[in-house]
């Protein structure tokens, strides 16, 4: 007997084969059946009738940060409401575990280093997780039948050099018996169910103490070796941050890419490729590591988001505003004298001179000021302005666009929530990410679900992006698309028996409404532990979502049920081939 069996579904497998319609039958949570509609026979305990809406695999979200919010969230909301089956944790080089057992005072070094760098809540951090663990399988095991999602995590860099090397991981170098710690617990890791190692050589990255993330120090010779560790582990990757990654690599950092995926014989994923007509230029060089890894037997895959997601900003706490040269050092400052600064003509234009210059980077973009939308306020004399762009506002007051978001975010004590609009919105952009999404080296995804939480809100990307080809610009067609969502980054990672409707595969699927699949605007919610905000976003057009054949969601509402598997390297992933 069946458990359950979807009738007259529009099946979109994900293989991007051509929709079809179709009976789906499951049976202990795997496809048992496909047919033709109509036509299945074997008796099922319950049936539901999925005329006119579209059954397909489940999402793969390949670059999350999960880590510590499925301990007191089991459902990653908002990510499985939108129907991602399947997290990638563990990424950026930031791990919750391994933690020495013999420094109790890592574990707090870690939680202030993961609110700092990965924007997230303190106090969940403290009050949400048990912190009951030491090595990384521990931390495997205490999620392990606990969660509503299938999760697989890397092994963040930045915890093993703290892990062997004690508080000197900042700023040391790791001494010949020290690294060989370092890749004996890199391998305990992987034995145990990590699906390999994640490292960050961004320069935008620090701890808690607002120094460089332990990572940050370790040379090319640490690298190597541990990506070589990497290679004697069955169903591994690599994923790395450097500071090009935001913008365009430097031929150091291409060279380094490329020896480490090389030297594991892995696949190496970075995070985030951005498309924009405006720098053409971008592009073909971010995707000159994936040309030359290919020559030395390894392999490079970008990450690239399909929609636009917006990141708010402050004056009032720490956001992308600090990291543009010279600005850290006034938006660090106590309020009172921070507002002092912003309200001083000479330092606004100091300020000014640095966003825009060539240092800055693709940190320049935020410094269109004129484009800035006004998010919540907070005092009476900023009334009626939420909803608002600056320069309609700075043209009413005779001012410049950069000193009317000063005094309007003074009149709240810094604590204005500002929204830059996106200059790469343009049709050009759009067509240059069609073309670009194509190649063999790109893969949808880096999300970021689970960091940022107040700040952004990329979970969506799924629906919103299935709505999109639907109905909007209509870049991609609809089965293609749910083969980028799913098919494509299951085989990057070797996933097993998932990415597909296919017999014999996990029944990790979502039903949806091809009229209605869309996302909703991101809304500020107060429901992380301490009362935290958080961004959540609802989706639309979502009728169900299952992992591992149950039930998790149904119109927006979590079930209860708690099927999701912490998936392990080596069983639940295969190596992938680098060739």
């Amino acid at each position: 007997m069946l458990d359950h069996l979807i009738t007259r579904a529009t099946l979109v497998d994900g293989t991007g084969a051509p929709a079809r319609s179709a009976d789906v039958g499951i049976r202990d949570g795997r496809i048992a059946v496909i047919a033709g509609p109509g036509t299945v026979t074997e008796e099922a305990r319950t049936t539901e009738d999925a005329a006119g809406l579209v059954l397909a695999p489940g999402f793969v979200d390949p670059h999350t940060h999960y880590d510590a919010q499925l301990f007191w969230d089991p459902y990653a909301t908002p990510s499985l409401n939108h129907g991602v089956t399947t997290v990638v944790g563990g990424n950026c080089g930031f791990t919750l575990a391994p933690l020495n057992p013999g420094r109790p005072e890592d574990a707090d070094y870690t939680r202030r280093m993961m609110s700092k760098v990965e924007g997230m809540s303190l106090v969940a951090l403290e009050e949400g997780a048990p912190w009951d663990w030491h090595t990384f399988g521990e931390y495997l095991d205490a999620l392990d039948g606990r969660i509503a999602v299938n999760a697989g995590f890397m092994v963040g860099h930045c915890a093993l050099r703290r892990h062997v090397m004690g508080p000197s991981a900042t700023g040391g170098r790791p001494t010949g018996e020290q690294l060989r710690q370092m890749t004996a617990l890199l391998r305990d890791a992987m034995d145990a169910g990590a699906w390999g190692l994640s490292t960050t050589q961004s320069s935008t990255h620090t701890d808690g103490d607002g120094a460089p993330v332990a990572s940050r120090h370790a040379e090319p010779a640490e690298l190597l070796a541990l990506s070589r560790a990497v290679g004697e582990c069955e169903g591994t990757q690599l994923e790395a941050i450097v500071a090009g990654c935001l913008d365009r690599f430097a031929d150091a950092e291409i060279d380094l890419l490329v020896e480490m995926s090389a030297a594991a014989g892995r696949p190496l994923n970075w995070n985030v490729l951005t498309v924009d007509a405006a720098v053409p230029d971008r592009v073909p060089r971010q995707l000159v590591p994936s040309e030359r890894a290919r020559r030395a037997g390894g392999r490079i895959v970008a990450l690239t988001m399909p929609i636009l997601t917006p990141m708010n900003m402050s004056l009032g706490t720490f956001c992308a505003l600090n990291l543009i040269p010279g600005w850290g050092e006034i938006l660090g400052l106590p309020v009172p004298e921070r507002i002092a600064k912003l309200r001083d003509p000479d330092v606004r234009a100091r300020m000014l001179r640095r966003a825009r210059s060539r240092e800055a980077g693709v940190f320049r973009r935020l410094a269109d000021f004129d484009r800035y939308v006004i998010g919540d306020t907070y005092s009476a004399a900023n009334d009626g302005l939420t909803g608002r762009v600056v320069r309609d506002v700075a043209a009413e007051r005779g001012q410049d666009a950069f000193r009317c978001l000063v005094e309007i975010c003074a009149n709240d004590s810094l604590r204005t929530v500002l929204w830059p609009m996106p200059s790469d919105n343009d049709p050009a952009s759009w067509a240059l990410r069609a073309e670009t999404w194509r190649h063999e080296d790109v893969l949808l995804g880096g999300s970021d679900a689970g960091a940022h939480l107040d700040r952004m809100c990329g979970a969506p990307y799924t629906t919103r992006f299935l709505g999109d080809c639907l109905r909007g610009r209509k870049l991609v067609g609809l089965e293609e698309a749910v083969r980028m969502l799913t098919d494509d980054p299951a085989r990057l990672f070797g996933l097993r028996g998932r990415g597909r409707v296919a017999g014999g595969h996990h029944a990790d699927l979502v039903l949806f409404d091809p009229e209605r699949i869309d996302a909703g605007p991101a809304t500020l919610v107060h429901d992380l532990p301490g009362d935290s905000p958080r961004l959540d976003s609802r989706p639309e057009g979502v009728v169900s979502v299952r992992v591992n054949g149950v039930e998790v969601i149904r119109e927006d509402r979590v079930t209860g049920a708690v099927p999701g598997r912490v998936l392990r390297s080596g069983r639940d992933t295969g190596t992938v081939s680098t060739k």
